[in-house]
């Protein structure tokens, strides 16, 4: 049984979720489908591919991973299959795949498949569903398309090291309102070592001094940092909303000071 899995921008309010369900189920009576998410914000690929990235290796080796974020082709940003560890990936190459993945991937396929409308703003139910299928079906890979080298290259920023102080910057925000930093505990554990250090935002009235284990480290309505399961630092407040209460955004400020 072929697992699809559905990552997008559509939101819930739309016929477009259900309608590739159904264009799948047409092709594919027997597929397991799995909605991750559909309430991305609109074209933003940074987010889209830190959901990806947080779940796709929790699946079975095989998995078809639609990403319908952004999915018009174009000459700079053509259909493209990428297979990686295992799992198979299909979008545009807009530059989520390089945000998806931090070493190359096995096989990248760019797409020619004709599509069965004459219509070119719905690419996900017209041409991935039938990649999706075709692969599921077991058929080579190498019968889509033609294979190329690169990727469409769209750098995260990086935290940055100066001196004592560890720069970076609010990366994802989860339905908790929890606050993810692009710092990953391997880079904060490399430059902190065994010494003291304050994570700073917004002023200095904002500072956390240790790394907890889990929420339940501090009282109710306190704040506190940890290392989460994506492999970053986590801003949050047990029980509480750390974005909204803490005037945390997208895109803001934060350091690591080592004292």
């Amino acid at each position: 049984m072929a697992i699809i899995t559905l990552t997008s921008d559509w939101g819930l309010k739309d016929h477009y979720t259900g309608a590739v369900k159904g264009a799948i189920l047409r092709l594919l009576p027997d597929a397991q489908i799995v909605d991750i998410s559909h309430n991305i914000p609109a074209f933003d690929l940074n987010q889209a591919a830190f959901i990806v990235r947080n779940f796709y290796q929790d699946f079975p080796e095989g998995t078809i991973h639609i990403l319908a974020i952004n999915t018009e082709a174009a000459v700079e940003t053509p259909h493209t299959l990428v297979f990686h560890r295992g799992h198979y990936f299909i979008g545009a190459d807009n530059g989520i795949f390089s945000l998806l993945f931090d070493d190359r991937p096995q096989k990248i396929i760019e797409l020619d498949v004709m599509q069965d409308s004459d219509y070119f703003t719905f690419s996900t139910r017209d041409v991935f569903v039938k990649v999706a299928c075709h692969i599921a079906s077991g058929k080579p890979v190498e019968e889509l398309g033609y294979p190329k080298d690169n990727l469409l290259q769209k750098m995260a920023f990086q935290p940055v090291i100066q001196g004592d102080v560890i720069k970076g910057k609010v990366i994802y925000i989860d339905n908790y309102e929890n606050v993810f930093i692009n710092i990953s505990e391997s880079l904060f554990k490399s430059a902190v070592k065994n010494r003291k250090f304050a994570i700073t935002f917004r002023s200095l009235n904002y500072r956390i001094t240790e790394i907890s284990k889990s929420y339940k480290d501090v009282a109710p309505g306190d704040m506190l940092a940890l290392f989460s399961t994506s492999g970053y630092i986590e801003i949050a407040i047990r029980e509480g909303k750390a974005s909204s209460l803490l005037g945390l955004r997208m895109d803001q400020l934060v350091t690591v000071e080592i004292l």
